[in-house]
């Protein structure tokens, strides 16, 4: 069953896409342009954006910090001012892997500021006239990492949970109104980001292939987004388990030297 107005026809559609100078954002971008839309494209990487519309005939870029409140402000006033906007992705991100024992506080709030913080700032910008107008798409892009507590994600999964939160929440109050909210999750994507992991990524596809899995969704009316199935859906399992068969698991497929059961510990 759709929970969305499918989206399936992109010609002469406006896009706004944040967080689009590589990986997802930029696939995603590409993929609509190709599909027709009006594409804007937002990153604080100038120089990839202004690539990206010289290769991409009609397309536009707004550079922007998306911790920098005014300046999403500023960018969602040159989009809406140049139309009505049917569809907005946010897709920023920023990912360091940390544990507790190595706990880094300015990581953590460089994780909310970029992750989380920055959708609040668009949906500030672009909520009034999406509610006057009693149309439009949200998209958020979140990640399986917000399902569950997992290994090296103590700063990046809670933002993504944050997300997650966010847009099933959206979802419901926004209905009434005619605005579609989707939620992207997706597994490991070939990026910039995931480029820093020093493990072996099952199911790793590349951002071309993530975006014709987003496009795909729209086109269904999902709500939920997530790619690559023969690996999200057992994350996904991950969600029902109660905690002690949750942690046994966890402890018998990731490899954690500096985690400890409780029959390893010392005893007092």
């Amino acid at each position: 069953m759709s929970l969305n107005t499918p989206l399936s026809q992109w010609q002469g559609k406006v896009a706004w896409l944040i967080g689009a100078s590589s990986g997802i954002g930029e696939a995603t971008a590409h993929a609509l342009h190709a599909a027709g839309a009006r594409v804007y494209v937002s990153a604080r990487n100038e120089t990839a954006l202004t690539r990206f519309v010289q290769t991409h005939p009609g397309a536009v870029a707004l550079p922007l910090d998306v911790t920098d409140p005014a300046a999403v402000s500023a960018a969602a006033h040159k989009v809406l001012q140049a139309g009505d906007l049917d569809l907005v992705m946010y897709c920023a991100g920023h990912y360091k892997a940390q544990r507790a024992d190595q706990f880094d506080l300015a990581q953590m709030l460089r994780h909310q500021e970029v992750n989380y913080l920055g959708a609040l700032y668009m949906l500030d910008a672009v909520l009034p006239q999406l509610l006057e107008r009693r149309s439009g798409h949200i998209c958020l892009v979140g990640s399986v990492a917000g399902y569950r507590g997992l290994p090296k994600s103590l700063a990046y999964g809670p933002t993504k949970a944050a997300l997650i939160n966010l847009a099933e929440t959206l979802y419901l109050d926004l209905l009434p109104s005619g605005i579609g909210v989707s939620l992207v999750n997706p597994g490991f994507v070939e990026t910039p980001l995931t480029e820093q992991n020093d493990f072996k990524m099952p199911a790793l596809i590349n951002s071309s292939q993530a975006a014709a899995e987003i496009l795909a969704g729209w086109r269904k009316g999902e709500f939920e987004i997530h790619f690559p199935k023969r690996f999200t859906l057992g994350v996904k399992f991950l969600r029902w388990l109660p905690y002690s068969a949750f942690y046994a698991l966890i402890r018998r497929f990731v490899k954690n030297p500096h985690a400890a059961t409780a029959s390893e510990r010392p005893k007092p």
